[in-house]
């Protein structure tokens, strides 16, 4: 195993940490059926420069052990800030959110606001992605497959397929063989159905207020900006209402490549951004 299991009071979560000691942490979110093994390119590109990062298994997921339920995005924002009290990370970070785990960063953004210095949304779902047609039903449909996903996992079932979907990211050295085996794994699939069918009640939370307007924002989506147009509509608007936005349209990738080695630098650009623009840093 990658990391270090990090207990938060009677249980661990497994975060990877990387780069060099001091100067502000990036802390990196993965998305929906995702893990800590999602961020290893992004964390190398970042170490490369000078900068330090955390990427962790959400409850039940990857390496770390269940949670209580619900497991919807306040939940995940209590283990998150118990790890990093755990961890000894007390000064403001950047975080980074990839697709559904952007709706628990905004979140997180808008309750702790004195814990986050930046916010950086990776092809991330927003609370009013919701509302485009057929959204709910899909949200919906995923969470019914990857339940599936988990009773197949107790056969064996699971890991034939993550052969072939294990690594869409093009994940590279420890982070390959992990990502593959958890891809595969019964539990983590369990504990991703329990947070997929959170999905709404996480988007009301995070959609119940605006992000503060001083709060640097990034966002970097996947494919150019004329694909996808409704969505990247919504995706713009965090960035867009932020003094300090930064909007990055990443052409030719999709929405797990965009994590990988040819695609990666767009995200260390966008957490580039949030550090510069930071007004407590003289932005």
């Amino acid at each position: 195993m990658r990391g270090e299991l990090i207990d938060i009071g009677g249980r661990r979560l497994r975060a990877v940490r990387q780069g060099p000691a001091g100067g502000p942490l990036v802390v990196c979110e993965h998305g929906a059926f995702g893990c800590a093994a999602d961020w290893a390119i992004v964390q190398e590109k970042l170490s490369d420069l000078g900068l330090r990062s955390l990427a962790y298994d959400r409850a039940g997921m990857g390496h770390s052990d269940p949670g209580p339920e619900p497991r919807d995005g306040r939940a995940a924002n209590e283990d998150l800030s118990a790890l990093l009290d755990a961890a000894g990370e007390t000064e403001p970070f950047v975080l980074v959110g990839h697709s559904m785990g952007g709706l628990s960063s905004r979140l997180f953004a808008l309750t702790r606001p004195e814990r986050v210095s930046g916010l950086v949304l990776v092809d991330a779902v927003t609370p009013d992605a919701l509302d485009l047609p057929g959204a709910s039903a899909a949200v919906a449909a995923f969470g019914q497959l990857l339940r599936l996903a988990s009773f197949a996992g107790r056969f064996g079932l699971m890991r034939p397929v993550s052969l072939i979907s294990g690594n869409l990211i093009g994940l590279t050295g420890e982070a390959a063989p992990e990502k593959r085996r958890i891809h595969g794994s019964a539990v983590h699939a369990r504990w991703a159905a329990a947070e997929v069918l959170q999905w709404p009640a996480t988007a009301s939370l995070a959609g119940a207020a605006e992000l503060p307007k001083n709060l640097p924002v990034a966002v970097v989506t996947a494919g150019a900006a004329h694909t996808r147009k409704p969505l990247k509509a919504i995706q713009e608007i965090p960035a867009m209402r932020s003094r300090f936005g930064h909007i990055d349209h990443v052409a030719r990738c999709n929405h797990a490549n965009l994590l990988g080695p040819r695609y990666a630098d767009a995200i260390v650009r966008g957490v580039e951004h949030v550090l510069v623009m930071n007004p407590a840093r003289g932005g």
